[in-house]
């Protein structure tokens, strides 16, 4: 069954996306891909650069915990005002904020994603792995 929009009518727009994708260092440009192809969509062009740096981010530490299926990387609009960017891996142990010093060459994904987000990001536990997720506010809720 195939449903008829009224004419001048148009379908809402997708309020989510998501990618499987595999544990590889490939797979963070496809899921930087998935938010630059997504956010147009949704008229928030202007957070693509810090959407892109974010989800690249929580893929590479998903590819960083050595697991061999899949990860599941997605971007939402829970409200209005915002668009989680998540990425979904099969390990059970969570990402750990470090204060990395100056002479170390790694260990600051998390706090360029706590800094872009305002500290709006989180982790929730599955059964078969954890979901990281980041928050940011788009243009019309900061007002």
């Amino acid at each position: 069954m195939t449903t008829e929009l009224a004419p001048g009518a148009h379908a809402a727009p997708p309020r989510s996306a998501t990618a499987t994708l595999p544990y590889c260092p490939e797979s963070a440009r496809a899921a930087r891909r998935l938010i630059r192809d997504k956010l147009p969509e949704w008229g928030l062009d202007d957070l693509t650069d810090v959407a892109e740096l974010i989800v690249s981010e929580l893929a590479t530490n998903a590819v960083k915990t050595g697991c061999l299926t899949v990860m599941q990387v997605g971007i939402r609009r829970p409200t209005e005002g915002v668009v989680r960017i998540f990425v979904r891996d099969g390990s059970r142990e969570l990402p750990v904020l470090l204060d990395a010093g100056e002479d170390e060459e790694g260990h600051r994904g998390l706090a360029l994603v706590h800094e872009l987000t305002g500290g709006q990001w989180g982790v929730t536990p599955d059964p078969w792995g954890k979901t990281v997720h980041a928050d940011l506010r788009t243009p019309r809720s900061a007002r």
